[in-house]
């Protein structure tokens, strides 16, 4: 057909009456495209900006969009006019002539032979029905009163490029989220349109929401609605483009510098605006208006119709990649709108679809989890999106049965580190009772989803190598409906109904965790849509964290972290209420828990009477361990307390659900019952002599070796006696009061940070503002008794920034335990590689034994003589440790932190370090309790002889007869317990 000079094409837009623009029918991405104005006719001109309309100019290029727009034609050229540039030529829409269906409607007339340039072969049949559609008052030709008035559009003016002329915020309020009539006039890029609002043609510029399409650049000449600009007055040359206003004096200054500096489209730019203008140009659309910009252009959803339904333009450029998603106009969106067009993105980056031909997809450090469900029991809350649940598939109480599952998908509030002093954020406490109260003890269903790796260290800045990481696991956890908030499962994303209530899903609703934004391509919850509907939800409805209102404060006592002596302050309040209710927060042994107490809003550590597991690294420690935190980890219980230990523990009775839990620990022989204290103070005594004497006759776990009369033998004081634990240590520092710091011979670690400081450059003092160290921070500073370089920890420094190196700071050698004022220029930043690892210098004091302070009649003596004993050269000593006191809370500086009491042993002495300062007369024992474990009244009575001894013969403190009764129990002197 191409040899007789007619071709094919589809109508891509209807400018006028008499002229369409049609293009071709290649697989390219932009076919070639003609601008073709229908032979012998004329139909009427719409308005230009500002003007008026041809009596039924828009009724007649109506009727030419309706019947061609978007159809297959035939068309031929007949002749041009280079002057205008316009080609004018016949169109078959079918068999049918589109110039005779045009005039025989009435919407156009015909041309008098002498204006035209050749003669046309369909002039004679045309003027027949021109002449017919007259006679029958058709179109143009209507003979009713005051149509032709009507026919005219009554413009108001247009709101591009002057905003005044419209309000867009009213029009915003009145119809938001409502469907809007109206027709696309112009197509300025992929994304950005046009527009008619019907019925009252105003004209206004509307950005498609959530989505960006390349922009078109910017050109020399003026733009012009589809190719050409026809301007010409000639018969037939009637404008076909979006009328214009008369530029501003701004606008032709740009139009004067666009012919120089002309911007090249972005890629992708031409074909984004040309699939716009393939579907919605010249077409009645349906707007639903979101949101308005500072520019009065409004912001709204588009949908054409395709078929028997409507499609949305904006997801459309999205999955054909011919636009990005953009968050400012997304979050107008309602969220499962958001949804659908961050997915097509997501899957047009996957197949690098056109403006995502070079998309290089960032690294990620999750890892996905397949096939790894399983049910089982929860056993801890850690946080409000982190928890511990024993799998069912592993025998009970095994320590491996326990999973760390964190929640997919969501973070909750922080529940800070005591540690650190770090506080819970709002609401946490919130998040974590929420769950506990729901989940604690209850069956799961566990859907693993994916693993990421997090560096261990502080800060997200840190790298997250292979040493100083650690693998995190997500799932999604599923609360059988009965156990959730009474609603019924909903169905998943494939349709089959889930096995319980998602309980991510339940916290982010009630406004207790946040939906975390993942970066593209990294691994999600399954459920993640109903995630963010879920946030949605307590957004709107201001719950928890999204709530304006101040956050419930509680303050917590932790007498965990306290002195001892506030712990025996808090004794009384403890023992008026007897049987009391309390939450286990944590199982720090088999027999000992932290517990926090509502009624008098303190955590403490507590202990059960009368029964003691194995301590940690012996046989069976994790096992009892394990077997509590199934057993009562978080749980509501009841305690009874009878006393306080001089560690601030406190001692007495516990039970869960109105049962004893020292009564399954001696039955599964994970504990024994000691009665060297006597029975009358343990509660229900019977009843653990029943449960260990079952568990001895069936050999369980501690008994497996019990033979029948052994018992004294085997257990009682030798048995703990051998549980003590022994090191090898150097002195390296003396405090007053018998206290001194140790280093253990065997720690490799020692050896290890000498060698690190060996190889750091530190030539170059710091620089003042660079580094500015404050108290807790670990530093190098030089010791200034032989100029070495060691860690340290800033324990005092000046108020404010540092303003000269001459500086003072007290700091405190983390290694050797010795403290000191040095200059800022005898400082050193430290890499946290170095700074990271516990200091080496352990805290000791003489076990049972009182040594006079310094500011006390013979503490000098008694430091002295602790000198020449201990630093007179490189000598070794055993220390047994006899118990920790950890009232001291975390190291702050010199004699602060945990306290190992301990018998220290010169291997080349007899007797131990504590006799030998008894029998010096430079020491006393402390006082005896009523209540002693049978080995330490050994020890007690061995020591007994030295001080003895030093008392008859009237040594040092004796000198005058006895000492004073114990300090303890008298007020203590002014200027007693400084250092």
């Amino acid at each position: 057909m191409a040899s007789t000079g007619w071709l094919k094409g589809r109508v891509k837009a209807v400018p006028s009456g008499d002229s369409l623009v049609i293009m071709g029918n290649s697989k390219a991405e932009i076919p070639p495209e003609k601008s073709i104005t229908l032979g012998s006719l004329m139909a009427p001109r719409l308005a230009r900006r500002g003007g008026v309309d041809e009596p039924f100019a828009w009724q007649s290029r109506d009727f030419l969009r309706k019947l061609c727009i978007g159809k297959e034609v035939t068309f031929k050229v007949e002749y041009t006019v280079p002057s205008i540039g316009r080609e004018y030529g016949t169109v078959f829409l079918g068999d049918k002539n589109v110039s005779m269906l045009v005039v025989s409607a009435g919407w156009a007339k015909v041309r008098e032979q002498g204006q035209q340039k050749d003669a046309n072969p369909y002039l004679k049949p045309l003027q027949d029905a021109e002449e017919q559609a007259k006679q029958q008052g058709l179109g143009r030709w209507s003979r009713a009163p005051g149509a032709s008035e009507a026919s005219i559009r009554n413009l108001p003016p247009s709101a591009i490029g002057d905003a005044s002329n419209f309000d867009a915020m009213g029009l915003l309020e009145q119809s938001k989220g409502k469907l809007i009539e109206a027709f696309v006039e112009q197509v300025r890029d992929g994304s950005t349109l046009r527009v008619y609002l019907l019925p009252d043609f105003q004209f206004i510029q509307v950005f498609v929401a959530g989505i960006q399409a390349p922009t078109m650049g910017r050109r020399a000449t003026s733009e012009s609605i589809i190719n050409t600009s026809i301007t010409s007055d000639e018969p037939n040359g009637e404008s076909t483009t979006e009328p214009r206003a008369t530029p501003t004096s701004a606008q032709r200054l740009a139009s004067s510098a666009a012919s120089v500096t002309e911007v090249a489209p972005d890629p992708y730019g031409r074909e984004a605006k040309h699939f716009t203008e393939t579907r919605v140009l010249n077409r009645d659309v349906r707007i639903v208006l979101e949101g308005v910009d500072k520019y009065s252009n409004l912001i709204g959803s588009v949908y054409y119709p395709d078929g028997e339904s409507a499609k949305d333009l904006g997801l459309e450029l999205i999955e054909n990649g011919y636009a990005k998603y953009v968050d400012w106009s997304a979050n107008m969106l309602e969220v499962e709108a958001k949804k659908k067009l961050k997915s097509a993105e997501l899957e047009a980056k996957k197949t690098r679809l056109r403006i995502w031909t070079n998309y290089v997809a960032p690294a990620t450090n999750s890892k996905a989890i397949h096939d790894q469900n399983f049910t089982g029991k929860v056993v801890e809350i850690v946080s409000g999106d982190c928890l511990v649940i024993a799998d069912d598939s592993l025998p009970f109480g095994d320590p491996s049965a326990e999973r760390r599952v964190n929640l997919s998908s969501i973070r909750a509030p922080k529940m800070g580190n005591p540690r650190r002093d770090e506080k819970p954020a709002p609401y946490a406490r919130e998040a974590k009772e929420f769950l506990r109260n729901r989940l604690i003890g209850k069956q799961v269903h566990v859907s693993m989803e994916y693993s990421r790796k997090v560096s261990m260290a502080d800060g997200p800045a840190a790298p997250a190598s292979g040493a100083d990481s650690r693998v995190m696991d997500f799932g999604t956890v599923f609360l059988a409906s009965k156990d959730g908030d009474g609603a019924a499962p909903p169905p998943s994303a494939a349709g089959s109904q889930l096995p319980g209530m998602n309980v991510a899903e339940l916290l982010v609703a009630r406004g207790f965790a946040t939906v975390v934004r993942h970066r593209d391509f990294e691994e999600r919850s399954n459920y993640y849509d109903a995630l963010l509907s879920a946030e949605s939800r307590a957004t709107s409805g201001k719950k928890g964290i999204h709530s304006p209102k101040e956050p419930p404060v509680m303050h917590v006592t932790d007498l965990l972290t306290a002195a001892s002596k506030k712990a025996r302050d808090f004794l009384p309040f403890l023992q008026r209420n007897r049987r009391m209710s309390a939450v286990v927060e944590y199982v720090l042994s088999g027999h000992r828990f932290k517990l926090f107490i509502p009624k008098e809003t303190c955590s403490i550590a507590f202990s059960i009477s009368g029964v003691r597991c194995p301590g940690r690294d012996e046989p069976y420690s994790e096992e009892a361990i394990a077997l509590m935190r199934r057993k009562i980890m978080q749980r509501d219980v009841e305690i009874e307390v009878e006393t306080v230990d001089r560690t601030g523990t406190f001692i007495g009775t516990l039970w869960e659900s109105r049962s004893n839990v020292a009564v399954p620990l001696l039955e599964a022989g994970l504990a024994r019952l000691q009665t060297s204290f006597g029975t009358d103070r343990i509660a229900e005594v019977h009843l653990l002599m029943q449960a260990e004497q079952a568990a001895k006759r069936q050999k369980l776990k501690i008994w497996e070796n019990y033979v029948e009369g052994e018992e004294v033998s085997s257990g009682g004081a030798a048995a703990e006696r051998r549980q003590k634990e022994e090191a090898k240590v150097t002195v390296t520092e003396i405090l007053g009061g018998g206290k001194f710091y140790v280093q253990l011979v065997s720690d490799q670690k020692v050896a290890a940070i000498q060698k690190q400081l060996a190889s750091l450059n530190l030539q170059e003092a710091p620089v003042i503002g660079a580094f500015n160290p404050k108290k807790g921070d670990i530093v190098l500073a030089q010791f200034s008794a032989d100029n070495s370089w060691n860690r340290a920890m800033i324990v005092n420094a000046p108020r404010g920034a540092v303003e000269s190196s001459k500086d003072k700071f007290e700091v405190f050698y983390v290694d050797y335990g010795n403290q000191e004022i040095v200059s800022y220029n005898q400082l050193r930043p430290l890499d946290a590689s170095v700074s990271s690892s516990p200091g080496l210098a352990q805290l000791c004091s003489l076990a049972h034994i009182k040594v006079p302070g310094l500011e006390d009649d013979y503490g000098q003596e008694a430091a002295y003589r602790l000198s020449e004993l201990l630093l007179s050269g490189p000598k070794e000593f055993r220390a047994v440790i006899e118990e920790k006191d950890t009232s001291g809370g975390k190291v702050k500086g010199q004699g602060t932190g945990t306290i190992f009491l301990v018998t220290l042993v010169d291997p080349e002495s007899d007797i131990s370090i504590n006799a030998t300062l008894l029998q010096e007369g430079l020491a006393r024992m402390e006082k005896r309790k009523r209540w002693e474990p049978k080995d330490k009244q050994q020890a007690l009575d061995e020591l007994e002889k030295y001080q003895t001894e030093a008392r008859d013969k009237r040594r040092a403190m004796w000198e005058y007869g006895d000492v004073e009764s114990d300090e303890e129990d008298i007020p203590a002197r002014k200027g007693a317990g400084k250092r």
